[in-house]
């Protein structure tokens, strides 16, 4: 008999780190088990799609980085779609459904997938499904997994929409060839099956999730397409996932057993265990559970002995890197200090190419902690084997659509290297990972758990205790002891090892031949799951790098010893975060902490070009800064009060958040009405401020924490805005957004 074929649907993605990517593959993959077939493309690979003539619904997944911007692989996509040549009917046949993935910490939330839907809707494509807007401040899963669950049923009533109208165009077509005429009315592709509207949305989203807190006793029987969290009753199983029962009083210990009676044998009450990442407490341990798929394995991976001196040494693109040897490093906050502040100066004369403008971004390449790569290692079981040539390919037998090898891992690196320099082993475990290690986990209570923190139910354990903490895979199979993965499943499921962008902090007119940067040396407390704190990936190597060569407050340079080795850096390609070459467009720049290091090297550019060009007219220059203490972490003190003494700095305004003065009931008053933090002060300057950006045509320049500094200053600058020109939230926001658009707001931020 002749196979089934199976009705199609295209998956596009646009990915910066992966995100997008893995769930494109997922959706992929579990397609077949609803009877579709999925085609699966890279927005980059546009031959193999195409959009003009593609008559299947069509699925977009992509993500935003930088300001708002497409990923690397959208770009020439989003270009080719904003083509102002492309008539309004162009794509009036395609039908299509839109995830995307953003950060509400940062600006321009989800703005790649929006400016794809708006642009597809205005060359006439209809929408067949809802868009999904995933938080990954909140956790992207929120939205991701209920939007995926409805998007199945949305396909088929598409898919089952267009059939009916080719058989009513065919038997109008008939119709007009007898004389009649064709029915135009038919209706348009329902929406609405699933409403994700915008991130802080959550009533459609708990109509599909059953909430975490509801006892297994107590629930009902899930709606269609619907997980259920049911313990007495077996509902019906969604596709591509399994429902696991609850876990048995055997089983309920994860790495700890700890009595279930609730008094001793003394009568004396116990204390009842607290939930953990690796204990669990009811309704949870309670609780059947929806688990998703297990992701199939696609790579087979073998260790060949090798010669040592052919092994590979330093970043994978090293010939593409500019090796700098570090030319100084100073501390710049004192010892007292919450936050260590350094200052790294990089030697890049010997490579002419490298030149950068002040706000340019390079990215700093680091390798993973030789101690996490050891603990690796030991896991593995592969300690003696830690020099032999990785081979890597892929399974006859894979059922993973667009199975690949990473490009990223060449055919001559050992398992070292690869531990090493490849894979991200900080990187929080996704899900998917946490799926795959339950087949590998040989005690039932940790099997059970892992189970839980990848299911429907266990999301919020999940959150609470894997992604918000930061979790690593490596610290997570610590906490597991009996989960024994195999190295390839560790390369299917963790990603590649990215470099750490950083800001330049300073300029080449003022020190040519150097490049400069600052940073916080990152610490991440201990907590559940981290015995003991430690420190950020990259900046506590670049801390034990220059450590011994470190100029320390007050410190006689000379005594210094010889500099470190040297540091492999790229510049980042399309920066924008730029002072404007009209030099006489005032500039406004807030810059709390290490947020100030790009506005130094905007300064000292403002200073040369004002001693080589005398007779120029300069545009206005305010800088609005903030830290604990004055003397604590004041950072470039002498250098601002210079610049504001050679008269290239118009305004400096400073304000100390922790610095209450002195006691009494008097100066506690006076301390209150002080601004602590940047956007006080910005408030304070309202009209000046709002006349150097809406009367002058002024830029606006934000660098720092996204978290809370950016959204504050954000706040401020829109409540600045409808006190200028007496208009309300709404009007505010859309002139904020106009200087966005003109890029006269622009934005250098972190989480």
């Amino acid at each position: 008999m002749p196979c089934e074929v199976k009705p199609r649907f295209v998956v596009l993605y646009g990915s910066q780190k992966g995100q997008a990517e893995s769930l494109a593959e997922g959706l992929a993959e579990v397609a077949e088990e609803h009877g579709l077939a999925a085609d699966l493309s890279c927005l980059s690979h546009n031959e193999k799609y195409n959009l003009e003539t593609e008559n299947a619904p069509v699925v977009f997944i992509v993500s935003t980085t930088g300001d708002g911007e497409p990923p690397d692989n959208a770009l020439q996509f989003v270009k080719r779609i904003k083509e102002k040549t492309l008539s309004p009917d162009h794509y009036q046949h395609l039908c299509y459904a839109l995830l995307a993935l953003g950060d509400t910490n940062y600006a321009n939330f989800c703005n790649c997938g929006k400016t794809i839907e708006r642009r597809l809707q205005d060359l006439g494509a209809k929408q067949f499904y809802a868009t999904g807007y995933a938080d990954d401040g909140t956790g992207l899963e929120v939205v991701v997994e209920p939007w995926i669950e409805g998007l199945w049923k949305a396909i088929k009533g598409a898919l089952s929409k267009m059939a009916s109208d080719k058989t009513a165009l065919r038997k109008g077509q008939a119709a007009d060839s007898q004389g009649g005429s064709p029915d135009s009315t038919a209706p348009d592709v329902q929406l609405n099956l699933l409403t994700i509207t915008d991130h802080q949305d959550r009533e459609s989203i708990e109509t599909l999730i059953e909430p975490v807190s509801q006892s297994a006793t107590a629930a009902s029987p899930s709606a269609p397409g619907t997980h259920a969290a049911v313990s007495d009753l077996r509902p019906a199983v969604p596709t591509g996932s399994s429902v696991l029962a609850p876990q048995s009083p055997a089983a309920s210990t994860a790495s700890t057993s700890v009595p279930e009676t609730a008094t001793a044998d003394d009568g004396r009450p116990r204390v009842s265990p607290a939930a953990s990442l690796t204990w669990s407490l009811p309704p949870l341990s309670e609780s059947a559970l929806n688990v998703p798929a297990l992701p199939p394995p696609y790579l087979d991976v073998s260790l060949q002995e090798a010669d040592p001196g052919e092994q590979v040494v330093g970043p994978s693109n090293v010939e593409a890197l500019c090796a700098a040897p570090v030319s100084r490093a100073v501390q710049l906050t004192r010892g007292d200090s919450v936050k260590t502040a350094l200052l790294l100066e990089l030697d890049v004369s010997a490579h002419p190419m490298v030149t950068y403008h002040p706000g340019d971004a390079f990215d700093v390449f680091c390798p993973n902690r030789a101690a996490e790569v050891e603990e690796a290692l030991h896991r593995l079981g592969l300690s003696d084997q830690r020099n032999h040539r990785v081979h890597i390919c892929l399974r006859k037998d894979t059922k993973k659509k667009g199975a690949q090898v990473p490009s990223y891992m060449s055919s001559n690196i050992s398992l070292l290297y690869l531990l090493t320099w490849c894979l991200e082993i900080r990187s929080v475990p996704k899900k998917a990972l946490l799926r795959a290690l339950v087949e590998h986990t040989s005690h039932s209570g940790q099997r059970r758990r892992l189970q839980e923190l990848c299911s429907r139910q266990g999301s919020a354990d999940y959150n609470l205790y894997v992604r918000d903490c930061g979790l690593s895979a490596s610290e997570l199979l610590a906490a597991f002891p009996s989960c024994s993965p195999p190295l390839s499943l560790l390369i299917e499921h963790l990603p590649k090892l990215q470099p750490r962008p950083y800001s330049a902090a300073s300029s080449c007119l003022r020190h040519p031949g150097k490049l400069r940067f600052v940073f916080n040396v990152i610490e991440f407390p201990a907590r559940c799951g981290r015995p003991a704190g430690r420190r950020g990936l990259c900046t506590g190597w670049l801390f034990d790098l220059i450590n011994p060569a470190l100029l320390l407050p007050g410190k006689d340079e000379s005594s210094v010893s010889p500099a470190p080795p040297k540091i492999h850096v790229r510049l980042r390609p399309n920066c924008s975060f730029r002072p404007p070459t009209d030099l006489s467009a005032p500039l406004v720049m807030v810059g709390p902490g290490t947020g100030v290091a790009p506005f130094i090297g905007f300064l000292q550019q403002r200073e040369q070009q004002r001693k080589e060009n005398p007779e120029a007219v300069f545009g206005e220059t305010w800088l609005f800064f903030g830290c604990r203490h004055r003397d604590g972490d004041y950072l470039f003190r002498e250098e601002l009060e210079g610049f504001v003494s050679s008269g290239t700095l118009s305004q400096l305004k400073v304000c100390f958040s922790r610095d209450d003065g002195e006691e009494g009931e008097a100066a506690a008053a006076a301390a209150a009405s002080r601004p602590r933090y940047v956007q006080h002060n910005l408030l304070l300057a309202s009209r000046c401020v709002t006349d150097l950006l809406l009367q002058r045509n002024g830029y606006l320049y934000v660098c720092g924490d996204a978290k809370n500094m950016a959204k504050d200053v954000n706040n401020a600058v829109m409540e600045m805005i409808q006190t200028a020109l007496q208009v309300d939230q709404l009007d505010a926001m859309k002139t904020l957004a106009a200087l966005r658009e003109e890029r006269r707001y622009l934005q250098d931020i972190w989480g």
